[in-house]
């Protein structure tokens, strides 16, 4: 058995890690039909998405931060200021985000994650379901990943 030789680096290097994408973005594309149908369609390209809420002198009350991508909608963050909790400021940028999300950019789920002591009880009630629980994640945190139909 010949036993090949290899140089290990850890630095950080940009343009090897988006090589490293690349190279197996085209490896998951050659193995999966579902992925090469996407390729070459805007659903192949991850799109931001970001909803705003602003008060009247133009401070931040809440917002969304999202992105979509193969026909998913992925909220990264949603924030409403401690001041609009409980008004329904998050329920409507949630509902703005996932209509856009429908209208423009064909989107028929939604994932997210959120820990135990944040939002998963809010979320549930606007029809998301908890597909993982991670447990210790961070130590002592249950991170939560819930998706949603939306068509």
């Amino acid at each position: 058995m010949v036993r090949l030789m290899f140089r290990m680096e850890t630095e950080v290097d940009k343009d090897r890690g988006l090589l490293l994408r690349s190279l197996l973005r085209d490896t998951n594309t050659a193995a999966s039909p579902a992925l090469r149908a996407l390729r070459g369609t805007p659903a192949e390209r991850e799109t931001p998405l970001q909803v705003w809420a602003l008060e009247a002198d133009g401070t931040l009350a809440g917002g969304l931060d999202a992105h979509t991508w193969a026909h998913w909608l992925h909220v990264d963050v949603l924030w409403v200021a401690d001041r609009h909790r409980g008004a329904g400021l998050g329920s409507r940028l949630l509902a703005q985000a996932e209509r856009i999300a429908v209208e423009e950019h064909g989107c028929t789920g939604s994932r997210l994650e959120t820990w135990d002591f944040q939002a998963p009880g809010f979320y549930r009630q606007h029809g998301y379901e908890v597909v993982a629980v991670i447990p210790d994640y961070p130590p002592g945190i249950k991170e939560f990943t819930l998706t949603k139909k939306l068509r």
